[in-house]
């Protein structure tokens, strides 16, 4: 068996791969891990709106319970919220089961260490070793009155909602928002925090069922986002991907903003304020070198990382940097949480729209968007480092290279979370870095048959 922690916890699809027997394992483990060195070891536990999260997290409890450790359920609520309240709660850890934006059969369980941040590889791998090689059952298990109970908590969302409220020092008023809530974890809190603040709210897809998370519609499915936001004269849309951490806007016309653009609207805002920490920001290597062009002209420094919200968390923390984030909408601003959270992103984002008194079309005119194509090659697990171990993928690679000539560039990676080599090309000329990437997806797709 592999690794089971990818870049965002443990992942696959419920009742399949991640199994009951596994997520009871990753509780008794993670527990063990995190609190052995307590007495008296509290636990918050979220989930997101899918139909298995009952299910794993019946038998996540049970593991966590099973080595004495107790357990706050606080329901469905936003990934980033799990992180807040981990820390408001004086909690020693926060896991949430949830597999983001991925479809429903689909689940996940990630880690945050008691202060809100996620785990460091260590740990994680620590945690692997006694589900993989040591054995759970060789984990002290406690009875009598040492067992660990379960409290349930019902007004977590509420706690959260009123830290996204004190965090904003700007009305609303006078603004018509926009948002697609991908029937996910974000399906309560969004919408409310924007009505207190004042905001006219129009809201789609917002009423989760268990088994319409992400369908159609989110961040990842923005057409429909944009339409709405155009009929209903609104000034903003924001999608949502189904635990919240992400978030994207459209702007009055619909045309889509994506996290790069955010990010780099986010950082002149705070620049001008004075409030952008060594006036600098961190993305990943996924970023459009039009962010660059842009970050540069505003005399604002640009740091690259490694793809995955966590190694951009590694560099803000390293260097004392206070905004980072991904393409995806992933944007974390450290000033207010540990994590990538798509309610405050989006609360920035038009607490600047409003501050700034102009339109969001104008905003983003800030950047230029150099041509990008992304094409997935399904791969198995296995087989995720053959481009670059394969030497006719290697020569198509830097054939591809020689021909943009320095005027794009090929990033080659595989998905931390999904059985997919990312083939992204940038250049001048769509028709051409499309046909390219294609080719190599191609390649390396027969390569793996």
């Amino acid at each position: 068996m592999g690794r089971l922690f990818g870049t965002d916890g443990v992942r696959g699809i419920a009742n399949k791969e991640l199994t009951c027997e596994l997520a009871y394992k990753i509780g008794k483990a993670g527990a063990y891990v995190l609190t052995r060195d307590k007495k008296e070891a509290k636990i918050i536990v979220g989930k997101d709106t899918r139909i298995s999260g009952d299910m794993l997290e019946a038998a996540l409890v049970a593991g966590i319970c099973s080595v004495g450790a107790n357990v706050v359920s606080i329901g469905v609520v936003p990934t980033p919220a799990v992180s807040y309240l981990t820390r408001k709660y004086n909690a020693d850890a926060g896991i949430v089961i949830s597999a983001s934006h991925n479809p429903v059969e689909y689940n996940g369980i990630k880690f945050f260490n008691k202060d809100g941040y996620k785990l460091a590889d260590e740990i994680e791998e620590e945690i692997e070793k006694y589900i993989l090689d040591d054995g759970v059952e060789n984990i002290p298990s406690p009875t009598g009155d040492d067992i660990g109970i379960r409290e349930l908590k019902d007004d977590a969302a509420e706690d959260y909602i009123e830290y996204l409220n004190s965090i904003v020092d700007i009305n609303f008023k006078g603004l018509k928002v926009a948002m697609d809530c991908a029937e996910g974890a974000s399906y309560y809190c969004a919408p409310e925090i924007f009505k207190r603040l004042g905001a006219e709210v129009y809201v789609i897809h917002n009423n989760p069922n268990g088994k319409n998370i992400n369908k159609n519609c989110g961040s990842t499915h923005l057409e429909e986002l944009k339409k709405f936001t155009v009929d209903n004269k609104c000034d903003i849309g924001l999608g949502f991907d189904g635990d919240a951490d992400r978030c994207l806007a459209v702007d009055e016309n619909g045309e889509e903003i994506n996290g790069d653009f955010i990010m780099t609207i986010l950082a002149k805002h705070l620049k001008e304020k004075g409030k952008l920490d060594k006036d600098t920001l961190v993305v990943t290597v996924m970023s459009n070198m039009g962010l660059d062009i842009a970050c540069n002209n505003e005399k604002i420094s640009t740091i690259k990382t490694k793809v995955g919200d966590r190694y951009v968390l590694e560099s803000m923390l390293e260097g004392g940097y206070k905004l980072g984030g991904e393409q995806s909408g992933h944007i974390i601003l450290l000033d207010y949480n540990t994590t990538g959270d798509g309610l405050i992103t989006a609360l920035s984002l038009v607490s600047t729209l409003k501050d700034e008194g102009k339109k969001l079309s104008e905003l983003k005119n800030i950047m230029k968007e150099l041509p990008q194509v992304l094409v997935n090659a399904k791969v198995t697990n296995d087989k995720k480092d053959i481009y670059q171990e394969d030497n006719e993928i290697i020569s198509e690679i830097n054939k591809a290279e020689e021909i943009l000539n320095g005027k794009g560039r090929v990033l080659i990676r595989a998905s931390g979370t999904e059985p997919l080599i990312r083939v992204m090309l940038e250049g001048e000329n769509i028709e051409q870095i499309t046909e390219i990437a294609n080719n190599i997806a191609k390649l390396i797709e027969e390569k793996c048959r």
